[in-house]
């Protein structure tokens, strides 16, 4: 059985790429956010296996997406996605329960390699 996922970016060419890859890949994608507000419903609502997560998003950015997820539910599995020259707030992430992340612009690859070894399938 594939991966139950919910991507959350503010851009959604983004969130099209993503979904292009877990479904190449053979994972499922239940849902998808724009910004953290909505990644905190659907995350109490859908109980993904993973989550991808945008740090910069507006209304709620994705480190207080995280905080709030991550207080609920700790075994949350949430990879941080972040634009080069962002190592403060992936730190700040990751500190904060990120599992790991993926920088930007995307590598197929690397994505995958990050979401297997995150999912325990490596």
């Amino acid at each position: 059985m594939g991966l139950r996922v919910l991507i959350v970016d503010d851009a959604l060419f983004m969130r099209n790429m993503l979904k292009d890859v877990f479904l190449k890949a053979g994972y499922e994608v239940i849902g998808e956010a724009a910004d953290g507000i909505e990644a905190v419903e659907l995350y109490r609502r859908l109980r993904p296996d993973l989550v991808t997560m945008d740090i910069v998003m507006p209304r709620k950015s994705g480190i207080e997406a995280l905080q709030e997820i991550c207080a609920e539910h700790p075994e949350a599995r949430i990879v941080m996605c972040s634009a080069m020259g962002q190592e403060a707030l992936i730190l700040e992430a990751v500190q904060a329960g990120a599992r790991d992340f993926i920088v930007k612009p995307f590598k197929e690859d690397k994505v995958l390699e990050v979401v297997r070894r995150i999912a325990g399938q490596v």
